[in-house]
């Protein structure tokens, strides 16, 4: 069964044509689409979207899609990558999935296997049990039970200190603007005046840092946003 909320799909491919069956297809059976044709564009795009599922082609344009999968990981984007390649060698795909893809698909490939593909993966990531535990110093955060421990007591916090934890935690490493921040948890536009992200913040820091004053993990970058450091 699926979430409420169609699942959203990053596809990084250059090949105009596939690109628009891939599209065409994936928008029929209601996934919510987004594309990039270079290699470039489309590490940045995963980086900073809330995807639930990277489709990523091999030989890109700009940066291939072995280190658009290597320097996601690296940054801490735990977001399902399903690799594509016109390539048959073992070796490829043993490579793509040392570096941190979950599947592997070669060209050509039949439309119905793909599907099958993100079905299994979304719902392994969306619906599927999770244990996802980050750990960072003192700290324990399981996003798939919500629960926050500090040096292995419990911490108490309301739905969208979480919420905003839990975001901040699954981009590790990556400086989220505050405006994101405001619309992917609160729903606000990005022109919306509102100080909610910093009273959040602060609340956070209070209950999770060593010192409020002084964060190691929770780091304002001046200009830029927030990011969570481990």
């Amino acid at each position: 069964m699926r979430p409420m909320v169609n699942p959203r799909i990053l596809l990084i491919e250059d090949e105009p044509g596939l690109v628009m069956t891939l599209t065409d297809l994936l928008r029929s059976e209601h996934y919510d689409v987004a594309t990039c044709r270079d290699g470039g564009s489309g590490y940045d795009r995963a980086l900073t979207g809330n995807f639930d599922l990277i489709i990523l082609d091999l030989t890109l344009p700009s940066k291939n899609g072995f280190d658009i999968c290597r320097d996601l990981r690296r940054e801490g984007v735990l977001t399902p990558i399903v690799m594509l390649t016109a390539r048959g060698q073992l070796v490829d795909k043993v490579v793509g999935l040392k570096l941190g893809a979950d599947d592997y698909l070669a060209k050509p490939f039949e439309e119905p296997e793909l599907l099958a593909r993100i079905e299994a993966l979304l719902r392994r990531t969306l619906t599927g049990p999770k244990s996802a535990v980050i750990r960072a110093g003192v700290l324990e955060i399981d996003l798939a039970g919500t629960a926050v421990k500090q040096a292995g007591v419990d911490v108490s916090l309301s739905q969208k200190e979480f919420e905003l934890l839990q975001y901040l935690v699954r981009h590790s490493g990556t400086t989220i603007s505050r405006s994101r921040l405001l619309k992917e948890i609160w729903g606000y536009t990005p022109e919306a005046e509102s100080r909610t992200v910093e009273v959040h913040m602060a609340a956070l820091r209070q209950k999770l840092e060593e010192d409020a004053k002084e964060p190691v993990h929770l780091i304002t970058i001046r200009g830029l946003g927030y990011k969570f450091v481990r």
